[in-house]
């Protein structure tokens, strides 16, 4: 039984982050330019986006946002021909960002409030891979304060440090039969706090109308520590379970590089080029207060490096109203055998649109609408043996108000 339950509790994913579960949905002019922004100087946002650039604002502002996240896998088991899909639940990562300083001063102050991990992924509860999950909720929450500094008319650098808030909910069955004949279940719930950093610099009328920005987020070591291993599994064996667990691990570092260039007074191409270091996810390890049933685990994961291109245009019409579009690729850092139906992960195209509407001087609304079409893949999970065919699509329309003052 401790061999079946070892395999079994390996695979475990922890938060679902390195399966590339990263969330690019920071800002909703930026979102709506399928998530470049690292070379712009445009809102708030960019105390995450570039917080060099923050030092350009040219007015205090505060902007909060949401975005309504709904992601539709299917998912065929090799040798059926049934297609099973995830339940429908929508996930709502937001944002909220304000930027202050004197009048006239090249230092300024932000302050964002984001979620650049989280998701929901629950399937039926006696769905063909029911063994390897059978519903995941998490959610980071990153609280950075941030200083700019403009050092020329042209240069501008910023920092932020990064107070990483985390929780996670998972749960899958077990093949241990309780008395009513329903598979046991397990379930995996904590919690984190941790530190990070963000950096950049931004140079505006580099060669005419083109602006440069460079960023770096720091690599977030997630600690659980006494998170709550809850299994339901028949009473004679409830004693050899554990009930807590620790576990940690490096959510990656991610390098930008952005460029912005005004075709013309109302016409600005943006491009994003982002490399996420996922090499740093070796192994997944977890540490149970008792051993008696399931021993410690290291399972390896062994990821690779990734990155993504991001282009966007933005064109204000008229005074009040901007439109906006945009399309990109990204790598996925999931190599073949560890894909996982928590985040089917494979490479992604994404298109995206949107406007803004400024109804007075000082108020604004943005609308985004982002589509991610996540590349069908094969794969026979090392871990679990769960073999098939995935298929995803992500839908995200998204909304941000913002005022000036």
């Amino acid at each position: 039984m401790k061999k079946i339950l070892l395999g079994l509790l390996t695979a475990l994913p922890f938060w679902g982050f390195s399966q590339s579960f990263q969330v690019n949905l920071q800002g909703q002019k930026q979102i709506a330019m399928a998530g470049a922004g690292t070379g712009l100087a445009i809102d708030e946002a960019s105390v995450f986006f570039n917080p060099g650039a923050v030092s350009f604002l040219e007015q205090n502002g505060i902007q909060g946002g949401v975005s309504a996240l709904y992601l539709k896998s299917a998912f065929r088991e090799t040798g059926s021909n049934i297609t099973e899909y995830n339940k429908d639940k929508i996930a709502p990562p937001f944002q909220l960002y304000g930027v202050w300083g004197a009048p006239g001063s090249d230092l300024k102050f932000g302050l964002g409030v984001y979620t650049p991990f989280g998701g929901a992924m629950h399937w039926d509860e006696d769905w063909s891979g029911k063994y390897a999950v059978t519903s995941l909720d998490l959610q980071a929450i990153y609280i950075q304060p941030t200083a700019s500094y403009k050092i020329t008319e042209n240069i501008g650098i910023g920092a932020g440090l990064v107070y990483a808030l985390g929780k996670v909910d998972l749960r899958r069955a077990i093949p241990i039969f309780l008395n009513n004949g329903q598979a046991s279940t397990a379930k995996l719930k904590g919690s984190s706090a941790d530190l990070g950093w963000n950096a950049g610099i931004y140079i505006k009328d580099l060669f005419g109308g083109l602006s440069v920005g460079i960023t770096h987020r720091s690599q977030v070591t997630a600690k659980v520590t006494d998170g709550d291993a809850i299994f339901v599994v028949p009473e004679v064996l409830a004693s050899g379970f554990p009930t807590k667990f620790n576990a940690e691990l490096p959510l990656p570092a991610t390098t930008s590089i952005g460029f912005g260039y005004s075709v013309s007074p109302s016409t600005t191409l943006a491009l994003d080029v982002n490399w996420v270091a996922w090499n740093k996810y070796k192994e997944l390890a977890f540490d149970y207060d008792n051993n008696s049933t399931i021993d410690d685990t290291q399972s390896p994961r062994n990821y690779k490096d990734a990155g993504a291109i991001r282009l966007g245009v933005q064109h204000q019409y008229n005074e009040q109203f901007t439109v906006r579009a945009g399309a990109g690729y990204a790598i996925t850092p999931v190599k073949d055998g560890y894909v996982t139906p928590e985040v089917p992960d494979a490479n992604r195209i994404i298109l995206s649109a949107g406007f803004g509407y400024q109804p007075t001087e000082k108020l604004g609304i943005d609308f985004s609408f982002l589509y991610e079409n996540v590349k069908s893949r094969t794969q026979t999970n090392i871990e679990t043996g769960l073999a098939g065919d995935f298929k995803t699509a992500v839908y995200i329309p998204g909304i941000s108000l913002s005022y000036k003052f």
